[in-house]
């Protein structure tokens, strides 16, 4: 199960996750930026991010756990890989208590434990940038997968400072211009035996 895999400092993840029996995590619009916030705060410090899609009922990421030697400001660093898992659950704890508190409703949002998968390879990783960016169409949110608002395909081609990766994923594809184009000829079938759980 992807879920059981720990997340180890330096290596690429896919992580994902769904509202409890598919039920929606956004209502509106400042929800997403809420996320993004409590996600910039609390798992930001432990987690390099290059991608991500926000969905209403789930989300994408491609991440990579900061090596041991990076993590600074925390006291006890003697389990990494739980520090790095707890930081997902700290976020998703604080946004479900804010959802909770706006929306009057009371209980989990998301469901438990949050999925991951190691990235296998860099055809992978240059595979699931673009199935991230992608899934708003995918699921049908969007005609046009650049039209979403909620992922960091914008991003990425922007001058503006952001916490994304951008000069690395880029380099990944060699330029804006290659970046684009991967992911307008982009096949999800090589990795659709990664994704299989992404029927929301």
């Amino acid at each position: 199960m992807s879920c059981t895999i720990p997340l180890i400092g330096g290596e690429f993840y896919h992580v994902y996750n769904r509202g409890i029996n598919g039920a929606d995590l956004f209502f509106e619009e400042r929800n997403y930026r809420h996320f993004l916030r409590l996600y910039s705060e609390q798992v930001h410090p432990v987690m390099d991010t290059f991608a991500y899609c926000l969905m209403k009922n789930h989300f994408h990421l491609l991440v990579r756990p900061k090596l041991e030697q990076d993590l600074t400001g925390f006291q006890n660093l003697s389990a990494p890989r739980a520090l790095y898992s707890q930081c997902f659950s700290n976020c998703f704890n604080a946004y479900t208590k804010a959802i909770n508190r706006a929306y009057g409703r009371s209980g989990s949002l998301f469901e438990r434990p949050f999925k991951r998968i190691r990235v296998e390879s860099e055809r992978h990783l240059l595979h699931l940038v673009s199935y991230i960016h992608r899934n708003a169409r995918h699921h049908g949110f969007v005609p046009d997968f650049r039209a979403w608002p909620h992922s960091s395909y914008v991003t990425l081609g922007l001058a503006a400072p952001s916490r994304i990766r951008r000069d690395e994923v880029l380099g990944w594809f060699g330029s804006w211009a290659g970046f684009e184009s991967y992911h307008q000829q982009f096949d999800e079938a090589p990795i659709r035996y990664l994704i299989a759980e992404d029927k929301t």
